[in-house]
């Protein structure tokens, strides 16, 4: 009975990881399970539940076993879901994270951890195999579990930039379903999203230049026309006695000769059109903030601000 073709349906299915009560409902005993294990041709992976393999089981087979070990509604979560939408910003743990109903009784283990959820239904990505929670909510879950809500601000930045998600959809989901923690700091996030903010450095600008230190908020991603293309400037401040164009140089990332080009290229657009410039990379926004928004506010008074520098809290 075991031999039976729904049997290998099964394992193909969940990549050889199988559980005792599924085992036995395909004919299998439990003295052939232990036959099994003792000849080494399955091996345990977590309480009742097995991998019909020889040699180490892959992260994706933890993942099936912690699914099959945790009874009821579950769906990889966390850590667990960051890794297979590909967002960064969570170090693994070496623990399978899911996510269960909030009256769920389901346990975790050594191995597996397990987070209650009010909202299971709404946070479940719709036809997907392994089931894991969408890519907005494991951005929020990964960011609401940082250390500070700093690095959480900052995790949310770098995975919407790398998911391409968009800052309303983020805003959405924050304001529907609440996060148990950052909830304003995240939201501060979102909003500088849907505002223009398209990096980790650029966030950084905003909330360490710009806020901390008083200074007028940048209209951000302003659309130039340079030899004929759409360019896209960081940030602009419209004075009374001009223009401020602000780069965010994220050049240790992404450098390379055509970006160098395209740089020069708006430069030379800026000069033609009269625009002041200014440019500062991760060296100046990160290890000293203070001086950037002292040049900024220097160089806006000089074409016309009226407003005052702040003392922030450095």
């Amino acid at each position: 009975m075991e031999n039976s073709d729904d049997w290998q349906r099964l394992l193909e299915a969940q990549e050889n990881v199988f559980s005792r009560r599924q085992a036995l409902e395909h004919g299998l005993t439990d003295e052939r399970i232990e036959a099994d294990v003792a000849a080494r041709r399955s091996r345990p992976l977590l309480h009742g539940v097995y991998a019909a393999v020889t040699g180490d089981p892959t992260p994706s087979m933890w993942r099936r076993a912690a699914l099959l070990f945790v009874r009821g509604p579950a769906v990889l979560s966390h850590t667990s879901a960051a890794d297979l939408w590909r967002l960064p910003g969570a170090r693994d743990d070496g623990r399978v994270h899911v996510t269960v109903p909030y009256g769920s009784s389901a346990r975790g283990c050594e191995r597996v951890t397990v987070h209650r959820s009010r909202a299971f239904d709404h946070i479940v990505q719709a036809n997907c195999d392994p089931p894991l929670t969408t890519k907005v909510q494991t951005l929020i879950d990964i960011a609401v579990d940082a250390p500070t809500a700093r690095q959480g601000m900052r995790r949310l930045t770098a995975g919407a930039a790398v998911a391409k998600m968009a800052g309303t959809t983020i805003l959405e989901a924050l304001e529907s379903r609440p996060p148990r923690r950052y909830g304003k700091a995240l939201g501060a996030a979102a909003r500088r999203l849907v505002e223009g903010v398209e990096s980790v450095l650029e966030d950084e600008y905003a909330t360490e230049v710009e806020l901390a230190h008083g200074l007028p908020v940048g209209v951000r991603q302003v659309a130039r026309i340079v030899d004929g293309r759409r360019r896209a400037e960081d940030i602009e401040y419209r004075m009374p006695g001009g223009t401020l164009t602000v780069r965010i140089d994220g050049w240790r990332y992404h450098a390379n000769q055509r970006t160098a080009h395209a740089d020069r290229a708006r430069d030379n657009a800026a000069e033609l059109e009269g625009r002041s410039r200014l440019t500062f990379g991760h060296e100046e926004i990160h290890g000293d903030p203070c001086t950037v928004a002292r040049t900024v506010a220097t160089r806006l008074t000089q074409l016309e601000w009226d407003g005052a520098l702040h003392a922030c809290e450095h």
